[in-house]
């Protein structure tokens, strides 16, 4: 999600109240001043939230439990296919080398020879598309 608009309100009692809105206009609240500073920290920018739902009544109050910055959308900063490609490769390696969690290493030249064609191939879907 992108976080577009952090509001701090202050509560009758004293307390302060984050409203963060994402680029959806969707709207998830929180108590935590961490959470809520951390929040203002990433306005404008992507982030990975975790968030539980409370049902009162006949509303559903969303509460914000964590906020971390997440990487830029693909095709933002970066639209170079060929960079975005390797960076797929490696990411599917374990399961290209046939495991998801090796025991052992596998040589250089091995590995390549199985992430370059998988690498040519994404490269082309992006260009592609």
């Amino acid at each position: 999600m992108r976080i577009a608009e952090v509001e701090a309100v202050k509560t009758r009692s004293g307390t302060i109240r984050y409203v963060v809105r994402d680029d959806g206009g969707n709207e998830y609240t929180t108590f935590r001043e961490s959470i809520g500073q951390r929040a203002q920290q990433l306005e404008g920018k992507r982030a990975r939230i975790d968030y539980h739902e409370q049902q009162r009544g006949q509303y559903t109050n969303v509460y914000l439990d964590k906020v971390e910055p997440a990487p830029e959308e693909p095709g933002g900063d970066d639209s170079d296919p060929e960079e975005a490609a390797w960076r797929t490769a490696v990411d599917a390696a374990p399961w290209l080398v046939g495991e998801s969690d090796p025991h052992e290493a596998v040589p250089p030249d091995e590995l390549y020879d199985k992430l370059k064609p998988f690498k040519e191939r994404v490269a082309e879907d992006i260009r592609e598309s």
